[in-house]
């Protein structure tokens, strides 16, 4: 999810309702709040915890809200904020894998700091997000098959480009609790009919609704025409709406009536009258999608 700011930079929690019930009115089965694209890096404590809380209440149950909670200079400190986090009412805390190991450091070094965090942490059900900062921690099959037999963790989102890695983490989940999403647009095909539970990537912030049909087509025999095609839209919009990210989803989405502005902290640059213009090449494209698909959302 991203996050509302007002003029002043304040998460603007009016606009987070609305934006959550718009997710929700275009199929989204799940709430990733306090991550990346969240800004959860320009938030302090107060608000990572303030902004997951506001939509565990808006969502009110009815589908799973996840968020980040590894955050902290000790993992004595991160599992107390883990704590404070799944207070909030999440579903599953999620840790960054990058905050379990300096870069240099080997697999042994992460599983170890794992296995301390939890001792920590009681039952508290758990997910990782190999997030692009601080720096990109690759889930290897050794360290799954460590998080699989903790039977604490039940979210994985993947920001693998290649699929190959991606299927044998599948294959090593496979009939486990832990559910699989693929963070790049351009794998949603082929990770979800490879075993994927869904998909959790930028651009589902912005047509949430394409992925909801993709989610929900992309094994159909008889579906595979549409779902090829729409993959192929689905990766060419990706290179043109990731260019300002997160300002150009906030733009467009304003664009669709939810009343977000396009200001955020971590954006040094508004957006470029190119980048505006690509994005309304998109929206004016998005009747044309939704016809072909049979997708009753409004534009």
């Amino acid at each position: 999810m991203v996050t509302p700011f007002t003029p002043d930079l304040k998460i603007d929690f009016d606009a987070l309702s609305k934006l959550t019930d718009f997710y929700m009115a275009c199929g989204a089965k799940g709430f990733f709040a306090n991550c990346m694209s969240s800004e959860m890096y320009y938030l302090d404590n107060e608000e990572r915890l303030a902004l997951a809380s506001h939509v565990v209440k808006q969502v009110k149950g009815k589908f799973p809200v996840v968020a980040t909670g590894s955050f902290g200079e000790t993992i004595e400190e991160q599992a107390d904020f883990a704590k404070k986090m799944y207070a909030t009412g999440v579903d599953a805390v999620i840790l960054i894998t990058s905050h379990f190991s300096k870069k240099e450091e080997d697999d042994t070094v992460l599983i170890n700091n794992l296995k301390k965090f939890l001792s920590l942490t009681g039952d508290i059900p758990m997910g990782t997000y190999e997030c692009p900062s601080p720096y990109k921690r690759i889930i290897t099959p050794e360290v799954l098959r460590f998080m699989l037999s903790t039977n604490r963790f039940f979210y994985h989102k993947d920001t693998n480009l290649d699929l190959d890695p991606i299927k044998v983490k599948l294959e090593i989940a496979k009939g486990s609790s832990l559910e699989f999403y693929d963070a790049h647009t351009p794998n949603t095909m082929d990770s979800l009919q490879m075993g994927a539970q869904g998909m959790s990537c930028i651009a589902g912030n912005l047509y949430p609704e394409l992925f909801s049909w993709m989610c929900a087509n992309a094994t159909d025999p008889a579906k595979q025409e549409d779902v090829k095609w729409l993959q192929s839209e689905l990766t060419r919009l990706d290179a043109i709406i990731s260019k300002g990210y997160p300002l150009s989803a906030k733009y467009f989405l304003q664009k669709r009536g939810v009343p977000i502005a396009p200001i955020g902290r971590s954006s040094k640059n508004p957006l470029t009258e190119e980048q505006k213009q690509g994005l309304d090449e998109i929206f004016n494209d998005l009747p044309a999608l939704h016809k072909r698909l049979g997708i009753k959302v409004k534009p």
